[in-house]
Formats: C-alpha cells, sequence, structure tokens
C-alpha cells in the first residue's frame, strides 16, 4: 500500500479546491486541479477552466514563474485526476509531463474515460516518471462522478429537484402556480441550473408554470432549456422558448412545430414510444450534454425514479402547511443520505447508489 504524507495530502486537497472553480463550465469533461510543488513550496497552480480549452496540467505549468522554470526537473505535480494521453481537442498532458521532465506525479484517482483508464500512468512510468495514484481516491472519484456516468452509462448524469409542503405536495390543485420554497433554496438552484449543462421540464409544467427557465440568482451561465412534450403541442409564447439561451423542444406530434424564434430546435420523439426517458437521454449525451437538472414536473420525476435513471435529488421541504390537497410530491426509494437547513426550508439530498 502507498504511503502519503500530510503535506501530500494539503497539496491535493488544493487540487480538488481548484477543479471545482471549473464547475458549469467543462462537463461533459470532469473538473480537474493540478499543482506544482518544489521543496514544499506550490511553483504552480491550475484548473481545467472550459470544455475544449487547456487542461490543468497545463495551466499549472503555464502559471510557473520564469525564474521558476528550471525548477520543474525536480518538482512533483499533483492532479485530481490521471493524465490525459490521447489527443482529443487538446494534445495529451503526459507529453506535456514528459516534455518538461517533471519528475514526480502524484494522482488521486484513475480517468475512467475511454483511451486513458490507467494508460497515462503507464505512459509516464514507461518515460520514467515516478507515478503515484490513489492519494484521497474517494474524494477524488467525487469529482468525477458525473464524466463516470457519461462515459461508462453513456448518457448524462441526472440531478433531480423539487419543492414540496411538509405533507408532501409539490402543487396545488387546479394547476396554479405557487412558490413552496424560500430565497435561499431557489438561490442553491440556481446555482444547480448554473452547474448543469441542460435543464429539463416536461409539457404541462411548462404550461401551467410558464417557466424562463435561467439563472437569474447565481452568477454563470444558464443552461439548455429542455421541455419533453409527448403529448401536448406547445404554444411558441412560451418563455421557455425565447432569451438567449437555445432551447430543445421534444414532441412526439407527426409534423414539425412551427412559429418558434430562433434558438428552438425541434426533435421528434414519435418512435421512443414507452422509451421515452431513455431516447431522450440518449439524444442528449450525443450533444454532449453532461449533466441534467431535471425539475419536474411530477410525471417525469416518476418516470426517472421508476427506470432508475437519475443520479442525485435535491428536494426543497418547506414549512407550509396551507396547501392541503394537490400534486404528491415524488417519493425517492432509497434514504436520504444528508439534510441542510436553508432559512425556513430543510434540503433533503439523496444520492443513487445503484446507478453509479
Amino acid at each position: 500500500m502507498i504511503e502519503f504524507s500530510q503535506d501530500d495530502a494539503l497539496f491535493m486537497r488544493r487540487c480538488f479546491d481548484l477543479a471545482r472553480l471549473g464547475a458549469g463550465r467543462v462537463s461533459p469533461n470532469p473538473m480537474v486541479g493540478a499543482v506544482l510543488v518544489y521543496q514544499g513550496r506550490i511553483i504552480g497552480e491550475g484548473f481545467h477552466a472550459a470544455y475544449g480549452q487547456a487542461h490543468a496540467e497545463v495551466n499549472a505549468v503555464a502559471s510557473v514563474a520564469p525564474a521558476d522554470l528550471p525548477a520543474l526537473r525536480e518538482s512533483t505535480l499533483y492532479v485530481s485526476l490521471e493524465p490525459c494521453c490521447v489527443y482529443g481537442k487538446t494534445p495529451p498532458c503526459t507529453n506535456l509531463i514528459l516534455s518538461r521532465q517533471i519528475p514526480k506525479v502524484v494522482v488521486s484517482c484513475i480517468d475512467p474515460s475511454p483511451g486513458v483508464n490507467g494508460k497515462g500512468v503507464e505512459v509516464l512510468r514507461a518515460g520514467g516518471v515516478e507515478v503515484r495514484s490513489g492519494l484521497l481516491q474517494k474524494e477524488g472519484e467525487e469529482l468525477i462522478r458525473a464524466r463516470r456516468t457519461f462515459v461508462q452509462a453513456k448518457r448524462p448524469y441526472v440531478v433531480l429537484k423539487w419543492a414540496e409542503t411538509q405533507q408532501g405536495i409539490m402543487a396545488p390543485s387546479g394547476n396554479v402556480r405557487y412558490w413552496i420554497s424560500g430565497a435561499y433554496s431557489r438561490r442553491l438552484t440556481h446555482r444547480l441550473r448554473m452547474e448543469a449543462d441542460a435543464i429539463l421540464i416536461g409539457g404541462g409544467t411548462a404550461l401551467t408554470d410558464d417557466p424562463e427557465l435561467n439563472n437569474r440568482y447565481y452568477f454563470g451561465k444558464s443552461p439548455l432549456k429542455v421541455v419533453i412534450s409527448p403529448n401536448t403541442e406547445l404554444p411558441p409564447s412560451l418563455n421557455l422558448f425565447h432569451g438567449e439561451t437555445p432551447t430543445l423542444y421534444m414532441h412526439s406530434s407527426k409534423r414539425t412545430p412551427g412559429g418558434f424564434p430562433p434558438g428552438v430546435t425541434c426533435v421528434s420523439m414519435e418512435e421512443a414510444g414507452d422509451e421515452l426517458i431513455p431516447a431522450v437521454l440518449a439524444q442528449l449525451a450525443a450533444r454532449n450534454i453532461g449533466i441534467v437538472l431535471a425539475e419536474g414536473g411530477g410525471q417525469i420525476l416518476n418516470a426517472f425514479i421508476r427506470l432508475g435513471l437519475w443520479d442525485e435529488a435535491w428536494v426543497f421541504q418547506s414549512k407550509t402547511t396551507f396547501i392541503r390537497e394537490g400534486l404528491p410530491a415524488p417519493r425517492i426509494p432509497v434514504p436520504c443520505t444528508r439534510e441542510e437547513t436553508l432559512g425556513g426550508d430543510r434540503l433533503l439530498y439523496y444520492r443513487n447508489q445503484v446507478a453509479q
């Protein structure tokens, strides 16, 4: 068993902190952070900042001051994920490490991506680099759980989200729009939107709530808007079909719906039949969507749960008690793994271990 020091753990946790700075911008690639250390001093650090751009190792080397460049040949590179060894949108990071003659590399976990999956470590060792892996491996794998789902299950990582009352009601009767959760919960919801590649709702929710489906209460981008409406044709006037962010309208009509503004793509799901949800996820994966936030309604959420095609669920439970009747909220078939307080709400967090 490989032994690591407290300093090793300290530098790797810095890698994790750096990696999280790429949230919402690198998917379907993983979040990765890297730190270069010379004689106990950090001389360079970087993270994967955006999909298609330089990887963490490249940015770490680029950040090294000219005076410290000679020290690279005596430095240790800490990286939260195994360096890549394949040509994609950028050259292999193993090439950079070998060309810069960095003698030691410490890795948290192995990259499950096709063409890598341990081969990056093999390439480095074959080139004379001392490689140690497995440092804080569980924490490192948490950072790449969405990537693992994307490459192994060949579908986006699915996050379910809804708000409910203490009585388990997610919407009042009569198709009435009503805010159940509070301001803190709404802000966290918009952070989840920023971190996702797409936000998904059903046609019933689109008609009842007429949501904008954008990120207004947190910094960063708004995700692709996706609406699934197999039974009802939606009018082009709905808010989700407008704004700066594109919309994917997945319908089951025999004809292509018309009258929509630029930025709306209509996709027929007529042939999907009972396999609608898997077909939708396959369509999204083909469009490089790595993380999907499913916000409703109840029928769509229950379909994901019934099929086991979900990875996380964020349930915002309000103290609201005066909605006595309405649409029952979905029920998660696994125990809650974490509970927090957000103002007047409780946040219940669930993880689908079977899907991992």
